[in-house]
């Protein structure tokens, strides 16, 4: 992402289908153009934004009050939806007025001028011209090249970067200065669509809801509708409290409701590219929840990607790829898992009813995991999947969680430097969910996930001979591509590796097939008690180990060990 003082991101989108521009410059019916700050002063950038789902925007056009036009360098935003483009715009002088004007293919698809003093605040409906700038600005917020590895302490040095954050002071209070933003797996997409819902003066909505049970999915109460914002702009003080009370509010069962539940803030869409927007939710039958960030092209030289962000308990963010050992299917009597969307509100701040909503679907609730699956990889791919770069994806996917996993554990080891007290351990089941160090520090979820992870990566050789029509093989082939990827995942997984930080501050290095190989002992690593060396597998007596100086309590051992089937299972409890 360019660094540059007077960055003007320009989004471009509407409702689907390309409308026509009238001469003079007013927004197209596919088009809606947004401005921040809302109003505009001297010698302040300004950054303007839209949203579309009619196509690429392939050129920018800025007319200046002489009636000068210039093709701007923008960035453009080419893998859609919605589609977008950035560019560099000087601050407005004096008051005249300039024209900003979008176009695709040479054909105009968006006009809105700019003056001093033009106010950016929009009726506070979430229509879908409002969804789709949710979405582009969710995309903008997370963006990064493909190889990055794009993580964050917190979801804070995110929205305080003004080259990210689209909505960045833009009320124009220096509002975001010293904003606190800290939340969770399950309060994160309520906190991007609350802050959105803020600076945009939008309602929105939230529920109290239970966690279920092993043979009920969550349910929940009526809504709760805060129009807080909606009046008139409101200061950071507003947006705390509202927020404070948000956060104490929902918690994961808020994702897991029924699919045919109406009473939820969720509902379940259908599995389509064009449906799946940025901000749409993956909520995992468990209780993690991602938010999709972008998908990228399937192109010659590599697969396609859909790429999605969480929060984890210690509040750090990271963004992840969809593939088995992240976005965890499965059909369970106790959740309602998959893609689902914020219920909308509509006019007079009305919930939509599922019959209403013109994408609500529930279609995962038909599909068993591998159909869940294969339908997936078909949208990210569908030229067909090449065998050795499916593999590499998922290798290099492991390879992210490793290195969130290596964050998290620093994590609490600087607890520990910090605090020094033994964490207390809660009992059965509850080692999932918590609150307090335990919440925060311990990896027992994150660590089931990463077990799965290891079984997805050492099982896809068997996958290739299992599914050769995901990987464009006849029945065949399929034996001697499972053998060459057998021969690959050797050699990569040899090769790859991560770094951990020791107890004495020493680094040390992890081939990816150590790691795999150590897959019993993540099993119990999961408890901060015990030193880094006994997270990460080092065997006793080691030279690996003999820097490790901290157990967890016998009492907390023996408890671990009478659970231990749920991890070498990769089976949850349920609740």
């Amino acid at each position: 992402m360019k660094k540059n003082i007077y960055l003007v991101t320009i989004l471009l989108g509407g409702m689907l289908g390309q409308g026509a521009f009238a001469a003079d410059c007013v927004q197209g019916e596919a088009t809606r153009i947004w401005i921040a700050p809302q109003a505009i002063k001297p010698g302040v950038p300004v950054k303007i934004m839209a949203v579309s789902t009619a196509g690429p925007i392939t050129e920018m056009l800025l007319t200046d009050p002489q009636g000068t036009t210039t093709a701007l360098v923008a960035t453009l935003g080419l893998d859609g939806i919605p589609w977008w483009s950035a560019a560099a715009v000087e601050p407005l002088a004096g008051n005249g007025h300039y024209r900003v004007e979008a176009r695709t293919n040479s054909d105009s698809s968006a006009c809105r001028e700019l003056y001093l003093g033009a106010a950016g605040r929009e009726k506070p409906v979430w229509d879908q011209a409002h969804e789709a700038f949710f979405a582009a600005w969710i995309e903008h917020l997370f963006d990064g090249p493909i190889d990055q590895d794009l993580s964050f302490p917190s979801l804070e040095p995110v929205l305080r970067d003004p080259e990210r954050n689209f909505l960045h002071n833009s009320l124009g209070m220096q509002e975001d200065k010293n904003l606190p933003a800290t939340p969770d797996c399950a309060d994160f997409p309520y906190f991007l669509r609350s802050y959105f819902a803020w600076k945009n003066g939008l309602p929105f909505s939230y529920r109290f809801c239970n966690r279920g049970s092993a043979t009920k999915p969550p349910t929940c109460d009526a809504a709760v509708v805060n129009t807080d914002f909606v009046r008139q702009p409101a200061p950071a003080t507003v947006f705390r409290a509202v927020s404070a009370r948000l956060m104490d509010a929902v918690q994961s069962g808020n994702g897991r409701t029924g699919l045919a539940s109406q009473e939820t803030d969720f509902y379940p869409v259908p599995l389509r590219r064009e449906v799946l927007w940025p901000g749409t939710i993956f909520a995992d039958p468990y209780g993690h929840v991602l938010v999709l960030a972008k998908w990228v092209d399937q192109g010659s030289d590599g697969p396609g990607i859909l790429f999605a962000v969480d929060a984890q308990p210690d509040n750090s963010i990271a963004r992840k790829r969809f593939w088995e050992g992240t976005f965890l299917f499965a059909q369970v009597a106790g959740a309602g898992p998959g893609f689902k969307a914020f219920r909308p509100l509509g006019g007079n701040n009305r919930l939509l009813a599922n019959g209403e909503l013109p994408n609500y679907s529930q279609e995962q609730a038909e599909l068993t995991p591998e159909e869940f699956y294969a339908q997936m990889y078909g949208l990210m791919n569908p030229d067909g999947l090449d065998a050795k770069q499916a593999y590499e994806a998922a290798l290099t996917a492991l390879v992210e969680q490793l290195e969130t996993r290596v964050k998290s554990v620093d994590n609490g080891e600087t607890y520990f430097r910090k605090n020094g007290a033994t964490i207390a351990m809660p009992q059965g089941a509850a080692i999932f969910e918590t609150v307090g160090p335990w919440e925060d520090y311990s990896t027992p979820s994150r660590d089931m996930r990463l077990i799965i992870a290891m079984n997805v990566l050492a099982d896809f050789p068997q996958k290739v001979r299992n599914y050769p029509e995901l990987f464009q093989l006849t029945a065949e082939e399929a034996p001697q591509a499972g053998k060459e990827i057998e021969q690959l995942h050797a050699r990569l997984t040899a090769e790859r590796t991560i770094r951990y930080t020791r107890s004495n501050g020493e680094g040390w290095e992890l081939s990816v097939a150590e790691v795999l190989a150590r897959k019993p002992a993540f099993e119990m690593g999961y408890n901060p008690n015990d030193c880094v060396e006994t997270r990460w597998g080092a065997a006793p007596g080691s030279e690996e180990y003999a820097s490790c100086r901290r157990h967890a309590p016998a009492a907390q051992t023996k408890q671990m060990q009478a659970v231990r089937d749920w991890f070498r299972e990769a089976r949850r409890p349920p609740r």
